[in-house]
């Protein structure tokens, strides 16, 4: 442990020490995995699957005994993109376990391997594919799989954002991976997703391939009591302090959310000094800088929504929670036009990922630009 090290990560691996509670979920992943099974977990965006998923592959039991592989999907629309992103993650965390299971690898993707170039001072191929190299994705996909089946040791794929392949064009990515995944007895893996309600059609739907395909593990809000004693150890391991009062407002801003809690901790832990404690005035200033830095940012998204998109989103944001959007009260009491225009505008909301759904209410997606629309736009 660094002295001068923030430990409120926000970003890339958190070290153990860095890791608040969640012992029941790491515990039950890594018993679920270690026994055969495959996992789902399911949360709200940023809420700490990553994390999760990275600490439990840390553990002594997994990473002496398995391969381990993290692939992020949420910016793939098509089944040709997803073997590519696949691929190559496969590719670049294979590179660490030795020149010989690279080469393994690369001689497993017949499909493409003749585009793999060569890096002259390690002597290991490089992933120089370009997304248009993958012609055939079907074949791809099914020599990753195969490639993982024979690997010498046992492999755990996580898979994040897993819900996307139901967006995708093709109808049956679905019914591929499943047969795919059915027949390979080397290999585990790890559904994580934030649109709950699509991961629940997916396996709980019994018409669905995946149905009852995993085990669940639902993500909330790490409990106030831990979280505030973690934040409370952890300043005061740097000879700095951060009042209960304060540290419970911290988490009640955000109601617990993983990441804006950590985002706004590393700041204000950065703006306290070593001998002092943490006041209500560090905390506005930390909260300040982090909204006013993506001042550029949030205004060109407003560039590119419509009147009646912003009129919703100014309504949300005034709300928290917006409840029965539709209602006659909600569009007078925020001067809105009609419930079809409301209805049309969330709509384009969601798909933009700026409103969220949870319960049949809607709050801004990130808890940053709602505190920022609150600040400067109504």
């Amino acid at each position: 442990m660094k002295e001068d090290e923030n430990p409120f990560v926000v970003s890339g691996r958190i070290k153990p020490e860095y890791f608040c509670d969640r012992e029941q979920e790491s515990a039950r992943m890594m018993k679920l995995l270690c026994n055969g099974n495959n996992v789902v977990i399911r949360s709200e965006r940023r809420m700490g699957k990553t994390g999760l998923i990275q600490y439990c592959f840390d553990q002594r039991q997994i990473a002496d005994n398995y391969y381990t592989f993290f692939v992020d999907i949420l910016h793939t629309t098509c089944l040709q993109e997803l073997v590519y992103v696949l691929g190559r993650a496969v590719y670049e965390q294979t590179v660490p376990y030795g020149k010989k299971l690279t080469q393994r690898l690369v001689q497993a993707l017949k499909s493409v391997n003749g585009r793999f170039g060569f890096d002259a001072a390690t002597g290991l191929p490089s992933f120089n594919i370009a997304l248009g190299d993958i012609d055939h994705p079907e074949f791809t996909l099914e020599e990753i799989f195969h490639y993982l089946q024979q690997a010498d040791r046992p492999c755990i794929v996580a898979i994040d954002e897993f819900q996307q392949i139901a967006k995708y064009p093709e109808k049956n990515v679905e019914a591929l991976l499943r047969g795919h995944i059915q027949k390979i007895d080397n290999c585990r893996f790890v559904f994580a997703g934030s649109e709950r309600h699509l991961l629940g059609m997916m396996f709980d739907s019994a018409g669905r391939p995946f149905y009852k395909s995993a085990d669940n593990i639902s993500l909330d809000a790490i409990a106030r009591d831990k979280y505030v004693a973690f934040m409370k150890e952890k300043f005061h391991e740097r000879g700095k302090a951060i009042p209960t009062a304060i540290a419970s407002e911290i988490y009640a801003m955000f109601e617990g959310h993983t990441y804006y809690v950590q985002r706004l901790l590393n700041e204000i832990f950065s703006n306290t000094a070593v001998g002092d404690a943490c006041d209500e005035e560090t905390v506005q200033y930390s909260l300040r800088s982090i909204i006013d830095g993506n001042d550029s940012f949030y205004r060109e998204i407003l560039s590119r929504t419509t009147l009646r998109q912003k009129s919703l989103l100014y309504a949300i944001a005034a709300d928290g929670w917006a409840s029965q959007i539709t209602s006659a009260a909600f569009i007078k009491h925020h001067r809105l036009s009609t419930a079809s225009s409301v209805q049309a505008a969330i709509k384009k909301l969601q798909e933009q990922d700026l409103v969220v759904e949870a319960d049949r209410k809607y709050r801004v997606g990130d808890r940053f630009f709602g505190l920022w629309i609150k600040q400067y736009m109504i």
